[in-house]
């Protein structure tokens, strides 16, 4: 289902403290961040590589190595916000045209329907909207597995940690609804490949994550800059031209060496765009509205907690709507042998009642149709008794078409032999005038002729002239019923 309105943050439970996580392939990042007064703490963080893959391990097990390692390093924070994968998102891109705000929601369901490559309701799809200058409305829309976010969560849940949240990180690192992330591409490189996001109009105008952009060499992780540069570009290209004319930034997340390898690589490579190309190595001091600890690192994971802890609405929510108490007591007794029993009963009472009553009601409007027919039956059946009695008086055959038909089919397809007339006495006596090619071909037709069964005591007359016009005629009886006497 997409999901066309932000969560509404303001009426969840305010949480003082919050363990940010972030999973990038198979590894797992992660800080406790806790708010007292208007001012943001970090207190233990870890990276560790996780040996188990939350799709296709157990979750039990998978929760089970991600509770190892919380409390390898003190963490005890249950409440955690979680920034999913880029690679598990899929995209499109879509042009809204003027409609009531009633009616986008179906016309985006629509469009999701056609453009992902599977079936979209086994996806949790989000949207962005951004807005052009000339008012016009491009929609990104975002969808993940649901049956990924179900595996992460029941392994969140085995590691005794309550997902308050599940988003994007490169999303949080460049929040799309800031004033100051409009026209900016932002470039995350993660632990194997580099996120790439395009905020403009107030909204998501792109998203990607760049496969191959990184390779392990050993114990080093090589950047390929040239496979990021062409990929923005042909990004930037595939944009509307009232958006990309608004995108001036480029700003790069992640590891400093990276990151710095990277900015001067887009610097080189897109000096003609004139885009500003930056390394986002510090947040600003009023990012979150909040006092943030000294010398932080940017992270998505830091990233997703401080947001939340500040009251920052997440324009990507991915988590899936929890089951509501009633619904559970409603499942919970529904699923009673007892009322499974009573259930059944009465629905097969019900739908045996109606199945008389319906029959009855029937025989009913049957015997009043009968009523109004019977005279006109009766009449029927007399005339149907007469025709029954006098028939053998009448023939409703077409016997002067039927004689045709048979003359018709003797003689040859190929126009050597034809007929100026045919005349049919008393619908039993035929006689044909013609002009065939040769002799032989007229001979042929006779033959034709008499093998027609219904045709018998057929004579050639009479022939005159030379090839290729012999002047012939013949004639035959018409045996209704049928054997050729000839």
């Amino acid at each position: 289902m997409i999901k066309l309105t932000k969560p509404d943050l303001l009426k969840r439970k305010r949480l003082s403290s919050l363990l940010g996580l972030a999973l990038d392939g198979g590894r797992l990042d992660g800080l406790v961040l806790r708010r007292t007064d208007g001012v943001l703490q970090s207190q233990q963080s870890f990276s560790v590589s996780l040996s188990l893959d939350p799709l296709t391990n157990d979750p039990e097990l998978v929760g089970r190595e991600i509770r190892n390692h919380l409390d390898a390093v003190g963490v005890r924070e249950r409440h955690c916000i979680v920034g999913l994968p880029l690679k598990w998102a899929l995209t499109t891109h879509i042009e809204v045209p003027e409609l009531p705000e009633a009616d986008i929601a179906s016309f985006l369901q629509i469009e999701a329907e056609r453009s992902f490559p599977c079936d979209v309701q086994t996806l949790h799809v989000v949207t962005s909207r951004s807005h052009t200058p000339s008012g016009k409305v491009h929609a990104t829309l975002v969808g993940i597995p649901k049956n990924h976010l179900v595996l992460l969560d029941q392994a969140l849940r085995a590691a005794k940690l309550k997902p308050v949240s599940f988003s994007l990180g490169i999303a949080a690192l460049q929040p799309p609804g800031a004033d100051t992330s409009n026209g900016v591409v932002a470039l995350a490189i993660g632990e194997t490949h580099v996120g790439l996001q395009v905020t403009a109009g107030d909204g998501v105008a792109a998203l990607r994550a760049l496969e191959g952009a990184l390779e392990a060499e050993g114990s080093q992780r090589v950047l390929h800059a040239d496979l990021v540069a062409r990929e923005a570009r042909i990004t930037l290209g595939q944009l509307p031209a009232e958006l990309r004319e608004t995108v001036r930034r480029i700003r790069v997340f992640g590891p400093r060496d990276l990151a710095q390898q990277l900015v001067d690589e887009m610097e080189l490579r897109l000096d003609a765009t004139g885009l500003k190309v930056e390394a986002a190595a510090r947040y600003a001091a009023n990012e979150f509205g909040v006092q943030l600890p000294p010398d932080v690192a940017v992270s998505p994971a830091f990233s997703l907690a401080a947001g939340r802890l500040a009251g920052r609405r997440s324009l990507f929510e991915f988590l899936l709507p929890k089951v509501t108490p009633l619904q559970q007591l409603a499942a919970r007794y529904s699923s009673g042998r007892l009322r499974t029993a009573i259930s059944a009963a009465a629905a097969v009472a019900l739908l045996a009642g109606g199945l008389f009553f319906f029959q009855q009601c029937q025989l009913w409007g049957l015997e009043s149709q009968w009523a109004k027919l019977q005279p006109t039956v009766h009449e029927l059946e007399g005339v149907q008794t007469q025709i029954r009695q006098y028939r053998l008086w009448f023939d409703d055959s077409v016997r002067g078409l039927t004689i045709l038909r048979g003359l018709t089919e003797a003689f040859p397809e190929d126009g050597s032999v034809t007929a100026k007339t045919v005349e049919i006495r008393d619908l039993n006596t035929v006689t044909c005038t013609g002009i065939a090619r040769d002799r032989q071909a007229l001979l042929k037709t006779i033959e034709n002729v008499r093998k027609v069964r219904q045709f018998r005591e057929v004579a050639l007359g009479p022939t005159r002239g030379q090839p290729p016009a012999v002047q012939f005629t013949f004639s035959f009886q018409w045996n209704q019923g049928g054997q050729n006497a000839n």
